[in-house]
């Protein structure tokens, strides 16, 4: 296995979490708060894909999924432009509302294709570029790849462990 094959592995993992997470939900579970601050499965999900599509173009020099393939329009939250859910209020979580789970996994399937195609090239030696110097050390391309997989499998777990108890509250 070489070093794109298995960023590919850990991001296809993620794909097989949030599919998971928001499998037959409906609209007004995706929404739920098992608490009135609690974050929601449909703004874990947003979130976590948006962060995937901010960071992953960001390294690939490119533009945003969200912002280039009509993402933004579809979901139409009254959002800035390039947000993605880093540092949000309660009331700014209950605003990402969808009316179906495809709309999340449609989006996040877009991000994935974008992040595998990216992948698909790097080499050991590409990872030990620095691609953020505010912090020390300076965050080179293997770590950031690797955050967001971290980042991303924790939101997910997060909303599949929300999934759960809706689930148990459905019997």
């Amino acid at each position: 296995m070489n070093t794109a094959e298995l960023l590919a592995d850990g991001y296809g993992r993620i794909r097989e979490a949030v599919y998971g997470a928001v499998e037959d939900l409906t609209a007004e579970e995706l929404a739920e708060r098992l608490d009135p601050e609690a974050n929601t499965v449909a703004w874990l999900i947003w979130h976590l894909t948006r962060v995937q599509d901010d960071h992953v173009a960001e390294v690939a020099g490119r533009e945003q999924v969200w912002l280039t393939d009509g993402w933004r329009d579809r979901f139409d939250l009254p959002f800035a432009a390039r947000t993605i859910g880093y540092g949000q209020s309660a009331r700014d979580v209950a605003k990402v509302k969808v009316a179906d789970p495809a709309l999340l996994t449609g989006y996040y399937d877009a991000v994935h294709a974008a992040t595998l195609d990216y992948l698909e090239d790097l080499t050991d030696d590409d990872l030990d570029r620095v691609v953020d110097e505010r912090w020390d050390p300076p965050v080179t391309l293997g770590v950031r790849l690797t955050s967001v997989i971290s980042d991303d499998l924790q939101h997910a777990g997060q909303a599949a462990f929300i999934r759960g108890i809706l689930l148990l509250r459905r019997r």
